[in-house]
């Protein structure tokens, strides 16, 4: 397991298990897997309505809290709620959330980074997170905020390495966290069948999805493939034991067409505020 240091010297693990699309009961037994397999960081999400299966799992899995760290989100329709720091808390089971996010950059969002960062100066939130801040949204974050978050979660993978906001990025160390990181569902076996990804698997005896993720860490990424199958959760973890050349990492380099998966619209955004999550009960 590599550790990255956050701009605010906080260690934080390059690569973790994501829970995006999975039910409570999958959530439960991939965090558990995920646990007991030397995994140290999770994410999640108020909108994923997996929260209290996420936290059942820590519990059950007898992890000491300090030696997790955990993620999660907090969603836009929970904007404008002051309890929302701590009704996430509540769900999870934890009293501290190693990094929390804006989920997304609705019209909203700087009431609920001021909450977060409240929560942050408290020390209920260890590290301040946003996702999806592109464009005008990080513009906007640094001009009008003193206190800049640590991390950036946004769409990377092979085909769009997100190279103009990592300049961005760069110059005020905040990391880029890796969601969609093989390519997400629909392009998924497009970016693993791919012949640059092929030829590095036979090469280095690993699995495609190995040599992509294997990628995201050699760029400097955090890195969070979600997964309900215990052999692929294994795997995705499995890469700290070989190291892709320069001439290799060149060669994953070609596969850059800045082709999206994703694409956000102002009127997406607005409508993302009136959909609220189905918590689990």
């Amino acid at each position: 397991m590599e550790e990255l240091i956050l701009n605010n010297g906080i260690k934080m693990p390059n690569v973790g298990l994501g829970t995006f699309r999975l039910e409570p009961n999958d959530a439960y037994n991939s965090v558990f897997i995920a646990l007991k397999n030397g995994y140290k960081m999770l994410d999640t999400a108020n909108i994923y309505g997996n929260e209290k299966a996420v936290g059942r799992a820590i519990k059950d899995s007898g992890i000491k809290r300090e030696d997790l760290f955990l993620s999660t989100k907090i969603w836009a329709s929970e904007y404008n709620n002051p309890n929302a720091v701590q009704n996430t808390l509540d769900r999870l089971g934890v009293d501290y959330i190693d990094l929390l996010f804006v989920h997304r950059p609705t019209p909203k969002w700087r009431e609920v980074y001021r909450l977060i960062l409240d929560a942050y100066k408290k020390g209920i939130v260890r590290s301040i997170g946003v996702s999806n801040f592109e464009g005008r949204y990080m513009e906007a974050l640094l001009k009008e905020f003193d206190i800049l978050p640590q991390v950036n979660q946004v769409e990377c993978h092979p085909f769009f390495p997100q190279e103009k906001l990592r300049e961005t990025l760069d110059a005020k160390d905040i990391k880029l966290m890796s969601w969609a990181p093989l390519c997400g569902r629909g392009r998924t076996l497009e970016l693993l069948n791919s012949n640059q990804v092929q030829t590095l698997a036979k090469k280095y005896n690993k699995t495609p999805g190995q040599i992509v993720t294997k990628w995201h860490t050699q760029m400097g990424f955090i890195v969070i493939p979600g997964s309900s199958s215990e052999k692929h959760i294994i795997e995705n973890i499995s890469i700290f034991d070989f190291t892709l050349s320069k001439e290799d990492m060149d060669l994953m380099a070609t596969l850059n067409n800045g082709k999206r998966k994703d694409h956000q619209t102002a009127f997406s955004l607005m409508l993302e505020q009136r959909v609220k999550p189905k918590y689990e009960k």
